[in-house]
């Protein structure tokens, strides 16, 4: 499987396939930002996402943790007019912990996700949009990023035009996540919610904010985040990225940044 992801990447982003933006819906990717997106990808077409890289710093008083990720990758293919699957993968990561005077490093692949979402309203995104999409992921990364155990859940995006300029956006979402010793699945809850600016007929802003509730056996957290993020679409079927995280509290990543590109096929 990771064999077919890095062919369909390779093959994504060297521009093989071509769209004809005129019959198409606006591009809409998943990317940036803590919300997912109720539109669809139109039926018989690939959107290609990827993380070209994404940093984030995690420091207590004991010890920081610096992470990065490269290829970051979901693929999306619209299966009906209101339906699509998705697969995710990550090509790699690397994680290096400081703790007193005592380096560490580690690297590794990331878990394979699927989804299939479901459009119920506005498969363009336009209006009020509603969409249902069940996830899973599978165990096939290494011990540094991979979570070692399968894991699921359910999300339901949701969005709404204010004007043609101004949308809000929130994406409840319960999981199985897989606990922290690696075997074994607890309760997970929580929702981003945000606000959306197109700044020009081109780049777009997003303001968001999250929390998830963690019920992990081995101690119970919520996590709690703010993000900006800000879209360019040079091309009807381009779009580049970039945002920022901020932690708003302990039990949370001090901050995350990263840059990301879409494209339609």
């Amino acid at each position: 499987m990771i064999k077919h992801l890095r062919l369909l990447a390779i093959a994504a982003f060297a521009g093989i396939g071509t769209a004809h933006a005129q019959d198409l819906r606006p591009l809409c990717p998943d990317r940036p930002g803590l919300d997912t997106p109720a539109c669809i990808v139109d039926r018989g077409h690939l959107v290609a996402e990827m993380g070209a890289v994404d940093w984030s710093l995690d420091r207590d008083a004991s010890q920081r943790s610096d992470s990065f990720t490269f290829g970051d990758l979901l693929l999306r293919y619209g299966v009906t007019s209101d339906t699509e699957v998705q697969l995710g993968w990550t090509a790699l990561g690397t994680v290096r912990t400081r703790a007193g005077g005592t380096v560490s490093h580690a690297s590794g692949t990331g878990d394979t996700s699927i989804a299939v979402r479901h459009n119920l309203s506005h498969p363009d995104g336009s209006g009020f949009a509603a969409a249902i999409m069940p996830y899973a992921t599978l165990p096939t990364g290494g011990a540094t990023l991979g979570a070692g155990d399968w894991g699921a859940g359910l999300i339901l995006p949701l969005s709404y035009s204010l004007t043609d300029t101004l949308g809000l956006s929130l994406t409840p979402e319960i999981d199985a996540a897989v606990d922290g010793d690696r075997h074994g699945r607890h309760l997970a809850y929580g929702s981003a919610i945000g606000i959306t600016t197109a700044l020009s007929k081109s780049v777009s802003s997003a303001f968001e904010l999250e929390a998830v509730r963690d019920k992990d056996p081995a101690g119970h957290a919520t996590e709690a985040l703010a993000s900006l993020s800000f879209a360019w679409q040079p091309k009807s079927n381009l779009q580049l990225d970039m945002g920022a995280v901020a932690g708003l509290n302990a039990a949370s990543p001090d901050v995350e940044l990263y840059l990301g590109i879409a494209r339609r096929f």
